[in-house]
């Protein structure tokens, strides 16, 4: 795992784990601001997490809440909780504190999770106890969403949601999707039944500027971003996407999107406006996007590079 300085664009921290694949990771939330309390965590192959602390460049912790490889991990809202989920659709939460598992919840099992992500809510807000809303979503096109109060150990299901397969008929893979399938090329097309258990990955999301909104891709049978009200239980917008969804991020700072696709694409979304830019400048699949917390700077990943992309106000 490597962590670059953004105004130097030099690596600084290098922290190696032998024989194992780092396959996720999650860096403290907005809310520990203090550079002392800014933690990395990260899962590996064999099922284990590990802490690392950015300021004394040391690993603070080593966990083993798994027992097959971790696919995804996220802090909770005050950073004192770590929720993280394995490749049989386990979730695990873990005290960083203590290193104690205190839950495991198996209503994914037999899909791996592909995201895991929290947010904060008003203790009565959606007719339900608690200060978080936390989700899961699955490979078999599943989503958990979950209500939570760490502090009281209470953790409620909210709302289940299972969307059909979507209707591909083939599927691009990057050089190194973690699929079992490598490539020397940068993509290389698989048609089913070649490859049947191949897949857009199910991602979600909650919508920072209304989090009672879930932005969902991978799920459903179209190439299309889904939005779902928690608070009218339903679909209430669809927007065409030109091909299945690789990765996703929402911007903290403003209605901005952006979609990742297997195409060495990805797609700016004005969730205010509708309009739509497409960004290239990758050459294989754009497997992971993410906005900065202030919004201003967006990163991709495709195979063994990352770009940096300044987000102008549209």
């Amino acid at each position: 795992m490597r962590v670059w300085s953004l105004a130097s664009m030099e690596l600084v921290i290098q922290f190696q784990v032998l024989n194992q694949s780092c396959l996720c990771l999650a860096w403290t939330p907005p809310s520990c601001e203090l550079p002392e309390q800014q933690q990395v965590v990260a899962g590996y192959s064999d099922g284990t997490l590990r802490v690392f602390s950015i300021s004394r460049t040391a690993m603070e912790l080593k966990m083993h809440p798994h027992r097959t490889a971790l696919t995804a991990i996220a802090f909770s809202t005050d950073g004192q909780t770590i929720l993280s989920g394995d490749k049989d659709g386990l979730v695990a939460i873990s005290h960083p504190c203590t290193g104690m598992t205190f839950r495991v919840l198996s209503d994914h099992r037999g899909a791996p999770i592909s995201a895991i992500q929290s947010t904060s809510k008003e203790y009565g807000d959606l007719g339900v106890e608690g200060v978080e809303l936390w989700l899961a979503a699955s490979g078999d096109q599943r989503v958990s969403i979950w209500v939570s109060d760490w502090l009281r150990d209470r953790c409620e299901l909210l709302e289940w949601l299972s969307f059909p397969a979507p209707a591909v008929s083939e599927v691009r893979v990057p050089r190194s999707c973690g699929w079992g399938l490598e490539s020397a090329q940068p993509s290389t097309t698989y048609c089913f039944p070649q490859a049947p258990g191949l897949l857009p990955p199910s991602l979600a999301a909650f919508c920072p500027w209304d989090k009672a909104i879930l932005v969902c891709v991978g799920l459903g049978a179209h190439e299309e971003v889904i939005f779902y009200s928690l608070r009218q239980k339903q679909v209430i917008q669809k927007t065409p996407l030109p091909f299945f969804a690789m990765s996703l991020s929402l911007s903290p700072g403003s209605q901005l999107m952006v979609v990742g696709f297997a195409e060495c694409m990805m797609r700016l979304l004005d969730c205010a406006s509708g309009t739509a830019q497409d960004l290239e400048g990758h050459d294989d699949s754009v497997h992971l996007c993410r906005f900065t917390p202030s919004g201003r700077l967006l990163f991709t990943a495709a195979h063994n590079e990352i770009l940096v992309w300044e987000v102008t106000d549209p």
